[in-house]
C-alpha cells in the first residue's frame, strides 16, 4: 500500500515525499494540475476516489469545502491514517476555515493527526516582490511578534507521524508548530538586510493603509490576520516544542531559512 501526498506542487508536499522515499516508503504524489508537477497524478477535491485506490495513508491539505467528499472516500478506500495540514488559526473554532475542516476530517474511522503551524517563513516570498521593485517592505503592525516555522521543519514532523504510523502515539494529537525564535516583523525585515546586505525600508501602514495595498478576495480573511497582528504587537509568541520533540532536533531559524533562498531578495 502507497501513502498519498496531495498538495504536490507546494514546498511542504514535495519535502513530505523527499523525506517518505528517502524512508523506504511507496509514495503516490497527486496535485489539482498534475501537468505541473513530474510523475503525479490528478487529485479531483469533488471526487478523491481515484487518487485514494490501494491508498493506506494520506497527508491532506485541510480544505472545509471537499472535507465530506473526502471522508467517504477515504473511509470507502481503507485509509488507516490521514495526517492533516491545518493551521493554528483552527484553535479558534466555530467557523474558523481550518477548526471545520478538522471537525469534518476527523469524523473518519482512520486515524488522525493535525499540524498546526502559525506564521511560514515562507510568507516573505511576499515581501521579496516590492523589496526588489521598490527598496521597502510595506506591512502594517511591524512590532507584532511572529516564530515563524521553515517549511521543511514542517514535513519533517509530518515525515515522522507518517513513517510511524497509526498506533504510535500520534492518533487523535493536534501538534502546534512554530519556529525556534519569536520576533517581531521588523525584525525579520533588519535580518533580510543583514544576510543580504541589500538596503531593504520597513514601512509601517496604518489598518487603513493595509486594506488599500493588500486586497484579498475574501475581505474577512484580511480582517482577521489585522486583527491577528494587531493581539500581537509586543507579545513574544510562545515556541512550542513540537519540532525538536519529534525530529530529535532544534528546528531551523529565519537566518537558515534566508540562506536557503539565497535569490529571493536580489
Amino acid at each position: 500500500m502507497s501513502i498519498l501526498i496531495t498538495g504536490g506542487r507546494g514546498k511542504i508536499a514535495r519535502a513530505v515525499t523527499t523525506g517518505l522515499t528517502n524512508g523506504g516508503r511507496d509514495v503516490r504524489v497527486a496535485s489539482r494540475e498534475p501537468s505541473a508537477v513530474p510523475s503525479s497524478i490528478g487529485y479531483d477535491p469533488a471526487d478523491p476516489a481515484p487518487a485514494l485506490r490501494d491508498i493506506s495513508q494520506v497527508f491532506l491539505y485541510a480544505d472545509a469545502s471537499s472535507a465530506h467528499t473526502f471522508v467517504e472516500a477515504a473511509e470507502a478506500a481503507g485509509v488507516k491514517q490521514v495526517v492533516v495540514l491545518s493551521s493554528m488559526a483552527s484553535d479558534a473554532g466555530g467557523d474558523d476555515p481550518h477548526a471545520k475542516a478538522e471537525r469534518v476530517i476527523g469524523s473518519g474511522s482512520y486515524a488522525t493527526t493535525y499540524l498546526r503551524p502559525g506564521a511560514f517563513m515562507s510568507n516573505a516570498t511576499f515581501w521579496s516582490y516590492q523589496a526588489r521593485a521598490t527598496g521597502q517592505i510595506r506591512l502594517p503592525y511591524l512590532s507584532a511578534e511572529e516564530a515563524p516555522i521553515h517549511e521543511q521543519d514542517i514535513a519533517d514532523v509530518a515525515v515522522r507521524v507518517l513513517l510511524d504510523g497509526p498506533g504510535n502515539g500520534h492518533d487523535g494529537r493536534g501538534y502546534a508548530l512554530t519556529g525556534p525564535e519569536s520576533m517581531t516583523r521588523r525584525h525579520q525585515i533588519e535580518l533580510i538586510t543583514e544576510v543580504t546586505g541589500l538596503p531593504i525600508e520597513p514601512v509601517e501602514l496604518t489598518p487603513d493603509q493595509a486594506r488599500a495595498e493588500m486586497p484579498m478576495r475574501n475581505p474577512a480573511q484580511l480582517e482577521a490576520l489585522l486583527a491577528y497582528w494587531a493581539s500581537r504587537v509586543g507579545i513574544p509568541q510562545p515556541i512550542e516544542p513540537t519540532v525538536e520533540l519529534l525530529t530529535g532536533r532544534s528546528g531551523r531559524t529565519f537566518r537558515t531559512w534566508l540562506a536557503d533562498n539565497p535569490a529571493l531578495f536580489t
